[in-house]
């Protein structure tokens, strides 16, 4: 499956206010979702010294799979290809290395 595939097949599911014309919405799932896999990995490091067993790896795998919708969703609203995305990151992060940038701060290095 394609990003593109995926960003289309998503959309379908798509269900929330103002639905193509709401940043917030999936801007707010993001951040939620993210602090659900933080949460999920806090509790590994106190709770099991650190080790991921396959229990721990496929809940961390399902809420993966909600971050992924919920970025799908903001860059549809924002009318981004989820494709050009990976692709644009990608571009950037391989200029950082040839330019021995990838540590460091700020955006534009």
């Amino acid at each position: 499956m394609t990003f593109e595939e995926y960003q289309k097949q998503s959309r379908e599911t798509a269900i929330y206010p103002n639905l193509d014309d709401n940043f917030i919405y999936p801007t707010l799932g993001l951040v939620g979702e993210s602090g659900e896999i933080a949460e999920k990995i806090k509790k590994i490091l106190r709770d099991k010294g650190g080790e991921i067993n396959d229990e721990s790896r496929k809940e961390i795998a399902k809420e993966l799979g909600d971050v992924l919708w919920y970025l799908s969703q903001l860059s549809s609203e924002l009318k981004l290809s989820l494709d050009d995305v990976a692709l644009m990151n990608i571009e950037k992060l391989s200029s950082r290395k040839k330019r021995d940038v990838l540590h460091g701060e700020g955006d534009n290095r």
